[in-house]
């Protein structure tokens, strides 16, 4: 598995190497020792408690959604289909506070990232199907849940596809202005 940096500060993108041969491939979509080697943070990986999955239609967007608090750091990868991913970091104290990251995640590279504590993260399926999972270190509480509107003007995130569907929650979501004026 091969671990680099991205242009938002501790964003990590990981790509597994995998074996193919006649009977198609095999592939370790993670690696704790490796992860936490590169990380200089023995065990750390050992702190991912909750394994999830959602299941998108083609042009369906989830997010963007963040967590107050400590936050919450992820993998996430796609398993089955495309996806058009966005991250953007929420920390105020980081160099890269409100800049935006997007990235291509298939089953076919198998590439996935490590998105740590402190960024709203979203997805449009690109494909009929798209089956994206995510590794977390916390449980879920609702109460610390955060999201900006994936069609907010100052992100201007440009989706690659007609959005075909939201949530409720995700229409409704407050602005990038707004969440921004309340983390500084």
């Amino acid at each position: 598995m091969r671990i680099e940096t991205t242009e938002l500060a501790d964003l990590l993108v990981l790509t597994p190497d995998p074996f193919h041969d006649e009977r198609g491939l095999f592939t370790r979509t993670f690696d704790a020792e490796l992860f936490d080697a590169f990380l200089g943070r023995p065990g750390y990986s050992a702190g991912f408690v909750q394994d999830s999955q959602s299941r998108s239609h083609l042009g369906v967007v989830r997010g963007m959604h963040g967590r107050s608090g400590r936050g919450e750091a992820k993998l996430v990868r796609c398993a089955h289909g495309a996806v058009h991913d966005v991250v953007v970091d929420i920390r105020p104290d980081s160099p890269t506070f409100g800049s935006r990251a997007e990235f291509r995640l298939d089953d076919s590279t198998f590439r996935h990232l490590f998105i740590p504590p402190g960024f709203l993260h979203g997805f449009q399926a690109l494909t009929t199907i798209a089956d994206v999972c995510y590794r977390i270190d916390r449980p879920h509480d609702p109460t610390e849940d955060l999201s900006t509107a994936f069609d907010d003007a100052d992100l201007a995130i440009d989706w690659p596809l007609e959005v075909t569907a939201v949530s409720a929650r995700d229409r409704s979501a407050s602005s990038w202005a707004d969440l921004e004026a309340s983390l500084r």
